[in-house]
């Protein structure tokens, strides 16, 4: 059967078209019960997704409802949908009719929502059925004349429920199946009921579940955002409506831009303003009413204040540790400690938020801080990120709740509620326990972790596994070279591996060989879709969290030595100078000869006995890698520093029992440099064959105000510099910002022989003043310069096994060389540059997630030492605090001068030459200090390293 709908329409050149648009209506769309013989097999209707993993079970097997005793299935609208997400997920639920019309709307309303519930009805244990009622004869309607959207949805919904219940009165069996109508939407049920549909809202039906009373907890609390719960006085201005807000944005009356709240200060938080205007583009939001509700992600509207109350970036450590949500007049109290006289030259642009544009909540892992007041069952929780304010929740299981990790979702915030609102959805096990944290960071990173499922393992190839004659087409046969493989110990996912030998002529042949996982991951299938959305592997203290499955990683894809593997090879022809005479790439298949490790690739450069064919390849690699780093820094490449530290674990508990920072060898920098020159050559080949469609990597210059904490540092030991040069009193030595190379030359030289430490300092204080490194589309952008490398262009080649920005490399350099055919979103720009969007964000969560693990690791190394006394510098000066580093273990902590209960000493911070002196003692920039280290266990939410001033004595 086929419907039609008519319509004119103008197009942008400015004509009048007549649209005619088809509507295909069918009578064999299953309705997805199990004891129904009356539907014929089910069959998809045009462009629908119809059924799911495993269709309604004959005998519903739902839990126990005193409103509804009988076996039934539920059907929700689309409000419901969204905000009851977490209820719907819980495995209690089962047996759910999901309507077409309402995946439609929750697919253009909410992408993460709709996301989890395709999963959900994928689930065959949950059986939720997608039905079509869009495309079926009986269930599709007109939109009536003056009816909207909206209504002739609610319609539509409630005629499938009609249609539901009547079809299943057919099915001969002894107990009747029942379809309920489940909705938040007071008019749509009061219909529902007129029409004869058995409806309740969510509440009631999960309250009458008597078996499951953990469920109430889970509810959302779906009242309006802007309205207000009983009692309690206006604590913040009314967000404007979102119409005002985009007229106002498009007049200039008001600024969009991504809200950051500041982790060390809560009162206070950055909006970063979108597009492309260099002026204003950072406001600063300081005070409870100015932040007006705003969570760190939602993108906001603000309207800059008047210059003279713009303020600085407050250099206050502030933490929201308050039991009392009530108590706003603390808050105040707080709000005057910003308020402080700073030199005009630190006023920066200042801003209130004036409505949220969207908000950008995600689920929230932390504790429950459970209520003094006995019996209470309205609780604050307090969430592990510190950015994130505490969630006001119901629930019934605080005893049960308190000292475990759980997870909590925002519904709300009221304008008279110090807090938002918010509902339990997890118990995630008990703080501290290391599966339990573990859990916690990569949630709090948003870490895909789940298990590879098996639509996904389906593409991996069957084992045994062995190279065919067709894997053998374009590919050059490269087992007979001396290839070997240098890595950190216990390395799996081993990608790289290197040869240099002489050739007749004189010169020489290197070749970096990289593991050819675009040969196993095809575009567009399951395994691809996997891969491209974890973007990156995770590496944690004691876990890895694989982009690809384990059998690739660990295995086919792995160059391990003594096997033949599959390869991509970059090899140049080079005279004894490491200047490159020819280049080429070429699929390749390679034997690996030694699998080694940094310490044994040295041991064997060093050896004077050994001359085997490995070591004189890796002693020829060695000297041409020494001549390229020459080279690179001479272009004015950077060498940043940054501690790294290094666990050595108990074999039976896994617990850290050393800590060291990480030592580099001279074979580190050998593998790396010849990691960049492939990188390089493969980036200007790709880009000649494909200048509008290669992906690329660029690290942009920093702007001059970002080397300011370099220029404090400096001033804090007494020099005047500008924001281009400053002077060292050491030896008076020039440190100029004004170029990477300028940077590069100034910070080799700055070397003091009484303060040999100076040197690794400056390079940390530089590493911090550096911008992200970013994937991007050279179609889409003109500067491609690589600031760190000093390099015109760069990409990334060399780890396909661990991202997925080089599996998309190769398949360009394939295409470049013919080895390999193209497909449509290789050369699609736009979706290209979502692609390094998505990379770009995996990249930075990765790095934060593993921070995070060297962080409760270092907590558990500690947690058994006591009191430890180290050496420590000075690397930041705060108000109240000082930022210190710990050489010996590449420990970062804050020594705090205000403490709670404790008697406040003298404090004067002085932020032109950045100093604090507490009491008579005057502490600068990269001043000498002894600390006592200690894991401050106080807070099993917050356990963090304390840090105490032993010396000098203040």
């Amino acid at each position: 059967m086929l419907t039609s709908r008519t319509f004119v329409k103008r197009t942008r050149a400015g004509a009048v078209v007549k649209v005619v648009r088809e509507h295909y209506l069918r009578d064999d769309i299953a309705c997805g019960a199990a004891a129904c013989r009356l539907c014929p097999p089910a069959a998809p209707a045009p462009g629908a997704a119809n059924g799911s993993a495993a269709g309604l079970e004959a005998q519903p097997s739902g839990p126990a409802s005193s409103l509804c005793p009988g076996p039934h299935f539920l059907l929700p609208d689309t409000n419901l949908l969204l905000h009851q997400i977490d209820i719907l997920e819980d495995p209690v639920i089962k047996n759910v009719i999901v309507l077409q019309t309402v995946l439609q709307e929750v697919r253009h309303r909410s992408a993460p929502v709709y996301k989890r519930i395709r999963d959900v009805i994928q689930n065959p244990e949950k059986h939720f059925y997608s039905f079509t009622n869009e495309h079926h004869r009986e269930t599709y309607i007109e939109q009536n004349r003056g009816e909207t959207s909206n209504d002739r949805n609610d319609r539509a919904i409630r005629v499938a429920v009609k249609w539901y219940n009547e079809h299943l009165k057919k099915i001969e069996d002894e107990e009747k199946i029942q379809v309920i109508f489940l909705t938040n939407d007071r008019t749509n049920k009061e219909k529902a009921l007129e029409e004869g549909i058995t409806a309740y809202t969510c509440e009631e039906y999960i309250k009458s579940l008597t078996a499951n009373p953990e469920l109430v907890d889970r509810l959302a609390c779906v009242s309006d955002e802007g309205k207000d719960i009983e009692g309690g006085k206006i604590i913040f201005p009314e967000h404007i409506p979102l119409s005002k807000l985009q007229q106002g944005i498009k007049s200039g009356i008001y600024l969009q831009g991504t809200y950051r709240a500041n982790r060390e200060n809560y009162l206070e938080a950055t909006v970063w303003v979108h597009g492309d205007a260099e002026e204003n583009k950072e406001i600063i939001v300081q005070g409870l009413k100015h932040l007006n509700r705003a969570i760190h992600e939602d993108v906001v509207a603000v309207e800059l204040l008047a210059k003279d109350e713009w303020v600085a970036p407050s250099s206050v450590v502030l933490q929201d540790d308050g039991q009392n949500e009530e108590d706003i007049e603390n808050e105040e109290e707080k709000e005057n400690i910003l308020k402080t006289s700073v030199n005009k030259d630190m006023l920066r642009p200042t801003g209130r938020v004036v409505g949220i544009i969207k908000r950008n909540w995600r689920p929230y892992c932390g504790m429950l801080s459970k209520s003094q007041i006995k019996e209470a069952r309205r609780h604050l929780f307090t969430p592990a990120d510190r950015r994130i304010p505490r969630i006001r929740i119901e629930t019934r299981q605080a005893d049960t709740l308190e000292g475990q990790r759980i997870i909590v979702a925002i519904d709300g915030w009221p304008r008279n509620s110090r807090y938002p609102n918010g509902h339990f959805v997890k118990n995630l096990g008990s703080a501290g326990d290391k599966e339990t944290e573990t859990e916690v960071l990569l949630l709090e990173h948003d870490v895909p972790h789940q298990a590879f499922s098996q639509a996904v393992l389906s593409f991996l190839p069957k084992m045994p596994w062995s190279i065919t004659e067709e894997d053998m087409k374009h590919r050059e046969d490269l087992r007979h070279l001396n290839v070997c493989s240098v890595d950190p110990p216990g390395c799996t996912d081993i990608d790289d591996a290197l040869h240099c030998r002489e050739i007749g002529n004189g010169n020489l042949e290197v070749g970096v060989h990289i593991a050819d996982v675009s040969h196993f991951i095809r575009p567009g299938n399951a395994l691809d879709e996997e891969s491209v959305k974890r973007g990156t592997t995770v590496y944690l203290c004691e876990k890895r969290i694989d982009m690809v499955p384990e059998l690739l990683s660990s295995n086919l894809c792995s160059l391990r030595s003594n096997v033949d593997r599959l390869a991509f090879s970059c090899i140049w022809e080079m005279n004894h100078k490491a200047e490159i005479l020819k280049t080429r790439f070429t699929k390749s298949i390679i034997n690996s000869k030694a699998s080694l490790t940094y310490a044994e690739a040295q041991m064997r450069i060093d050896s004077a006995t050994m001359n085997d064919d490995i070591t004189v390849s890796l002693r020829g690699l060695n000297k041409l890698a020494k001549i390229l780093k020459k080279k690179r820094i001479e272009n004015g490449a950077l060498t940043l520093a940054s501690p790294e530290v290094r666990f050595h674990m108990d074999s039976e508990t896994h617990d850290p029992i050393d800590l060291q920072t990480k030592e580099l060898k001279e074979t580190n920098s050998m593998v790396e440099e010849f990691m960049l020159l492939a990188n390089i050559s493969v980036a200007q080949k790709i880009y000649d064959e494909f200048p509008e469609f290669a992906l690329l990597r660029k690290h942009p210059a920093p702007p001059p105000s970002n080397y300011d904490i370099l220029v404090k540092a400096a001033k804090s030991k007494a020099i005047i510099p500008d924001l281009f040069l400053f002077l060292l009193s050491f030896q008076n030595l020039e440190i100029k910002t004004d170029s990477a190379k300028a940077l590069a030359e100034s910070l080799d030289k700055a070397e003091s022989p009484t303060f040999p430490y100076l040197n690794t300092l400056l390079r940390i204080l530089a590493t911090r003043c550096m911008m992200q490194a970013v994937y991007f589309c050279s179609g889409m952008d003109n500067d491609f310069h690589h600031y760190g490398l000093a390099s015109p262009i760069y990409t990334h080649f060399t780890s396909p096994i661990r991202r997925y920005a080089d599996i998309i490399v190769h398949r360009l350099l394939a295409v470049a060389i013919g080895a390999d055919r193209t497909y449509p979103e290789l050369t699609d720009k736009h979706k290209l540059a979502e692609m390094c969007k998505n990379l770009n964000y995996r990249h930075k969560m990765a790095q934060y997630a593993q921070r995070a693990s060297v962080a409760f690791h270092t907590q558990l190394f500690f947690k058994t030492k006591g009191v430890v006394n180290e050496d420590a510098y000075i690397l930041f000066v705060r108000k109240n605090a000082i930022v210190v580093l710990i050489p010996k273990y590449g420990l970062e902590g804050t020594v705090f001068f205000e403490e709670k209960d404790k008697p406040t000493p003298k404090l004067e911070y002085n932020s032109e030459v950045p100093s604090l002196t507490v009491e008579n003692t005057t502490l600068h920039v990269f001043d000498k200090v002894k600390v006592n280290i200690m894991l401050d266990d106080s807070n099993i939410q917050h356990q963090k390293m304390r840090m105490v001033l032993v010396e000098p004595k203040v």
